[in-house]
């Protein structure tokens, strides 16, 4: 088997490279710095230096390709950067589509559970859940106009699915992404947390389903790949236990989230950079992410471990590559 995977350096993306070549497929690795990345530095692949948004940098690959896993995106929690958010997501996903249908290679499209509808609390919500309720930031408007380019493709007859990961917290988080809350936190955490929660996934279950997808999914399957579902209190507790620092004490009420939300925007048009806190991320942060990942445990024998050894894995490999100093 012979897969390309966009966004190959960073999380999602490089523990579906490393899992690949340990089941024995062969990896084009794609991404903007792919040649010099120190992500693949150690792995026995076919790197591409690409940009996902042009064609013809993609349009180079020979050989045949089986399967084309799309995990590259442009991620802004925030009302800025739309159009550019919009550009990358819809125009990556659009040429992810066609390098696939070139090689006529299966496509796995990676969205997120925050394009689809948010659960209550009582029920967590999936695949097929009605509503909607999301923050409709740049990072959930630009997501689904990305997975949009996919339903279209599946409508026209095209071999692709999608799955939709969780909060992902695990190693080889080498920019960090969600690792950056784990750094953020090694010194002890503030005194107030968000107040609403997510699902808590692995890296390396998601990968592993992906892969499980691509070898026996039928075309237009749907697939979550959340996990443990947790406020952020009780994750924001987790972390500091493991690391031995502070715990928060409760939560941000509404009151905190306005105050909060609102001084981040002023600052944001001040400096002419949104900052990461802002009244989207905190307005995203208050909300329940919960989701149940039933199919793809019946269909994928997909795995969920503890999130307390997704988290102490993740610190053991920062601190290997010197990224909690």
């Amino acid at each position: 088997m012979r897969i390309a995977v966009t966004g190959a350096t960073g999380l999602l993306g490089n523990n579906v490279t490393r899992l690949a070549l340990d089941r024995g497929w062969d990896v084009v690795a794609i991404s903007r710095n792919a040649s010099s990345a120190v992500s693949l530095e150690d792995l026995r692949v076919e790197k591409l230096d690409a940009d996902i948004t042009r064609w013809d940098s993609l349009d180079c690959i020979s050989g045949r390709i089986h399967a084309v896993i799309h995990s590259a995106a442009h991620i802004h929690i925030g009302w800025s950067q739309r159009q550019e958010g919009i550009h990358t997501n819809k125009t990556g996903t659009a040429n992810a589509i066609r390098l696939a249908q070139k090689h006529q290679a299966r496509l796995l499209h990676v969205s997120t559970v925050n394009t689809l509808a948010l659960g209550e609390l009582n029920r967590f919500a999936d695949e097929e859940t009605p509503g909607d309720g999301q923050v409709p930031c740049t990072y959930v408007v630009s997501k689904r106009a990305a997975e949009q380019e996919v339903r279209e493709a599946i409508a026209k007859g095209s071999d692709a699915m999608i799955v939709y990961p969780g909060f992902m917290l695990g190693p080889w988080d080498w920019k960090p992404s969600s690792g950056r809350m784990i750094m953020d936190l090694r010194n002890g955490a503030p005194p107030l947390s968000p107040s609403g929660g997510c699902s808590i996934c692995d890296p390396r279950d998601v990968a592993g389903a992906i892969l499980a997808a691509i070898e026996q999914a039928p075309c237009g399957s749907r697939y979550v790949l959340a996990g443990e579902n947790w406020s952020y209190f009780q994750l924001w507790r987790e972390i500091a236990k493991q690391f031995g620092k502070r715990a928060p004490w409760t939560f941000l009420r509404r009151p905190g989230r306005i105050v909060a939300g609102s001084a981040g925007d002023l600052l944001g048009k001040i400096t002419g950079t949104e900052p990461l806190i802002n009244s989207a991320a905190i307005a995203m942060s208050s909300q329940f992410h919960w989701y149940s990942s039933q199919r793809a445990i019946d269909e994928l024998n997909y795995r969920i471990r503890p999130v307390s050894e997704s988290i102490a894995d993740a610190i053991d490999w920062m601190r290997q590559h010197q990224m909690l100093a």
